[in-house]
């Protein structure tokens, strides 16, 4: 469990305790829990009959997943619903608990609410399609890295060919390498959406007419793929996103199909004209795929261009996404919600390369909120390109030089404004003379940087697997109950993906005041999810040692221990691990079990980490990290982001308290509002 600092007021009164959440199993929350998995079972009925539905012989082009063949005989057709009835059904059981479990842990909070918010759902969502395309990019990296290896041999092997056999044989071995290839150019993003599919986890299967719960203005996707997975647009190449003919049976049987509910502008067409809140979009069709935006044939009055046309004459408003250049993102654009427009007209004319196209004027409705983005420029907001653009600075680097990268403070509450003060910066350790650091342990045999996990020693104690990938400077796949890095022992260098954790703060943060929380931190970057952010730092001392403090609110139990056994009320962690210090613990009892033996105080010295704020929705998970020793109760204390973060969002993560479950000296619980502004907050903080 973990003890941090909690803002509490301008005068930072703060006190908090981490961990994953202590909840008390009463026979209240089983009741609720019955009622869920009811009202589960008989949403799953649902889908069932509305899968079979759009089985049943009706065409939809504007639906991507896979469609009956409409000249099917009738047996054909019985077959072909009676595989999807059992698909689902066989979806469904298999990967409910699996995606419930899974989706809890990236939290940081530790198990399901019994109701979550739209907002938090489509955050899970996101979450679980991070993870599947976290996987598949592992995958590619391993192919592409055993590729090379296999060249190498290959390219040794070839100076002992001679003649006509040589020419032979290198024929043989180039054609493997173009397959290879092949395989390269095949996307981990669209297999992701793929698996989301199958897992029947896509949080809208079903299209809809106007804004969709939780996704609201100014929402950044950050690709195509990542708007499948949500449902918010369900094509990841065309831009127009339309009902078929199958939604005439449904809620929506009074509309004429086809119709469009969602558009991406990006750019593609040459004749669109983008005016923010007046849009002049160019129908689909005709133009040249090859990226230069020059139509090659004229347009059609079908599909999507007929479902704007009915959106016409039928009043419904569409969902605007606009596409902008973005270097933080993997495919290189990020696309915002924008929010509804009217489509007031359309036309047909002669565009500018001479053929046919539809133009369609969209309105923007009145009473949303402001547009983040426009014809020109994407902002993610007031992001300072230099110190001297900072507002209301109030030290240029509190770390004092001892980080990469400077990390500023802002005031802009107070008056006058003061400096984070009352501590020491450091950026290491600092152990407390009563505690002894296990000794290092033997490292794995890799040169260079580790590559097989079947032959990583380090990587075999992670269940024979690495738990990062190399994209964007080393992510989590998904967070574990313990991540094991090479160490100083290893072989490899500081290069090796399994040492990603060890490489310091690389994000440009900076501390500022806030007029509720105190001091908080965000990033000047984007961070995408499964980067580390910073490691919690301070004094690691005993925690019987800490007892008899009472103002300290800076001490992070390390847990880690306790997660893996369950102990205390904590929520398990999946995961592979092989270690036998999960199994050697001597406690003598269930008490000296679920308190950590040791912790981390940041009191009066720690680093930027002692300023990171509780949220009941967070961004970042905590992760126990081991390199040198394999020590459980002293694993190092990482936060991770838990999702896309995008520049300028505070950083969070939740200190995972049990409500009523502190006392003062007296004996009396304690009570703290919380103050995080989420959509699910718990209002209290304890």
């Amino acid at each position: 469990m973990v003890e941090q600092c909690v803002s509490n007021g301008p005068e930072r009164k703060t006190v908090a305790k981490n961990g994953r959440k202590e909840r008390k199993k009463t026979e209240t929350q089983r009741r609720t829990s019955d009622r869920i998995k009811s009202r589960q079972r008989e949403e799953k009925e649902q889908l069932v009959r509305k899968r079979v539905q759009i089985l049943d012989g009706q065409e939809d082009k504007g639906n991507p997943r896979k469609r009956p063949n409409v000249n099917a005989t009738e047996d054909e057709k019985e077959k072909e619903v009676a595989m999807a009835e059992r698909m689902v059904n066989q979806v469904l059981g298999s990967t409910e608990v699996q995606k419930e479990v899974t989706l809890g842990d990236a939290s940081g909070a530790g198990g399901a609410l019994p109701d979550k918010s739209a907002t938090v759902k489509v955050k899970d969502t996101l979450r679980l399609f991070n993870k599947f395309y976290l996987q598949l990019v592992q995958e590619e990296e391993l192919r592409c890295a055993k590729a090379k290896v296999d060249k190498k041999v290959s390219q040794g092997s070839k100076k002992f060919l001679k003649g006509s056999k040589k020419s032979a044989d290198k024929s043989k071995k180039e054609k493997p390498s173009e397959d290879g290839d092949k395989k390269k150019a095949k996307r981990p993003d669209l297999k992701a959406i793929t698996k989301m599919f199958e897992a029947n986890a896509t949080m809208y299967p079903e299209k809809r007419i106007g804004d969709l719960p939780g996704i609201s203005v100014g929402h950044r996707f950050y690709s195509r793929a990542e708007m499948v997975a949500v449902g918010f647009h369900s094509h990841w190449l065309n831009g127009i996103d339309y009902m078929g003919q199958s939604y005439r049976k449904g809620v929506y049987h009074n509309y004429t199909f086809p119709l469009a509910v969602a558009i991406v502008i990006s750019g593609m067409y040459e004749d669109d004209l983008d005016n923010a809140e007046d849009v002049i979009y160019t129908g689909q069709g005709g133009h040249d795929l090859t990226g230069n935006k020059r139509q090659i044939r004229d347009q059609k009055l079908e599909r999507g261009n007929l479902a704007l046309k009915n959106c016409v004459e039928q009043c419904v408003p569409v969902r605007v996404v606009r596409g902008h250049e973005c270097a933080s993102s993997y495919c290189g654009r990020v696309y915002t919600y924008d929010g509804l427009y009217k489509v007031v007209q359309y036309w047909a004319e002669k565009g500018l390369s001479g053929f046919t196209v539809f133009k369609y004027r969209l309105r923007r409705m009145e009473g949303q909120p402001i547009l983040t983005t426009n014809q020109v420029q994407f902002s993610y907001g007031r992001v300072p390109q230099s110190v001297a653009e900072i507002r209301g600075l109030v030290c240029e680097d509190i770390s004092g030089g001892q980080e990469d990268v400077p990390i500023p403070a802002t005031n802009l509450v107070d008056d006058p404004p003061v400096a984070p003060s009352g501590y020491t910066y450091c950026k290491s350790l600092q152990i407390a003379k009563n505690v002894k650091l296990p000794a290092n342990v033997s490292g794995c045999n890799c040169q260079g940087t580790c590559v097989d996990p079947r032959t990583c020693a380090c990587a075999k104690l992670n269940g024979s697997d690495f738990p990062y990938v190399q994209i964007n400077g080393g992510r989590l796949i998904e967070a574990r109950a313990v991540v094991f890095e090479c160490g100083p022992s290893c072989g490899c260098g500081p290069g090796c993906v399994n040492r990603t954790s060890q490489r310091g703060i690389k994000h440009r943060l900076e501390v500022f005041r806030t007029p509720k929380k105190g001091w908080a931190v965000r990033s000047w970057d984007f961070i995408p999810s499964g980067a580390p952010v910073c490691e919690y730092i301070g004094a690691l001392v005993r925690t019987e040692d800490t007892d008899h403090v009472c103002e300290n609110n800076y001490i992070f139990d390390i847990d880690c221990l306790q997660t893996m056994r369950g102990l205390g009320g904590r929520e398990r962690r999946l995961g592979d691990v092989s270690v036998s210090a999960i199994n050697s613990f001597d406690g003598d009892d269930q008490k000296s079990e679920s308190v950590p033996e040791f912790c981390i105080d940041a009191g009066s010295t720690g680093n930027i980490a002692r300023f990171i704020n509780h949220s009941c929705e967070p961004n970042l998970f905590v992760q126990c990290v081991l390199s040198s020793h394999h020590d459980v109760k002293l694993a190092r204390v990482m936060l991770f982001a838990a999702d896309n973060i995008p520049p300028m969002q505070e950083l969070t993560y939740d200190y995972g308290y049990a409500l009523d479950s502190v006392s003062g000296p007296s004996g009396k619980i304690k009570q703290m509002p919380c103050y995080c502004g989420a959509a699910d907050c718990r209002k209290r903080l304890f």
